[in-house]
C-alpha cells in the first residue's frame, strides 16, 4: 500500500512540474514567440594610462 502511495505521489509530482518546465515563450499580446537565449555577461576590460589594455587591478588601469 505504500509503494502505490509513494508511485502516485511522485507521478503527481512530475506531472505537475512538466507544464513549467516547457512553457513556450509568449509576447506582450499573448502570441508565441521564439525563446531568446539570455546573453552571456561581457568580460571586464581595463586600459592602462598610455591606453594599452592591461590587467584590471593594476595601478593606473581603468575600465572602459
Amino acid at each position: 500500500m505504500h509503494k502505490v502511495l509513494f508511485a502516485v505521489a511522485s507521478l503527481a509530482l512530475f506531472a505537475g512540474a512538466t507544464p513549467t518546465l516547457a512553457a513556450p515563450c509568449k509576447d506582450a499580446k499573448g502570441r508565441f514567440t521564439k525563446c531568446a537565449p539570455k546573453a552571456p555577461a561581457k568580460p571586464v576590460r581595463c586600459k592602462a594610462a598610455n591606453g594599452k589594455f592591461a590587467k584590471c587591478g593594476t595601478p593606473g588601469a581603468k575600465p572602459i
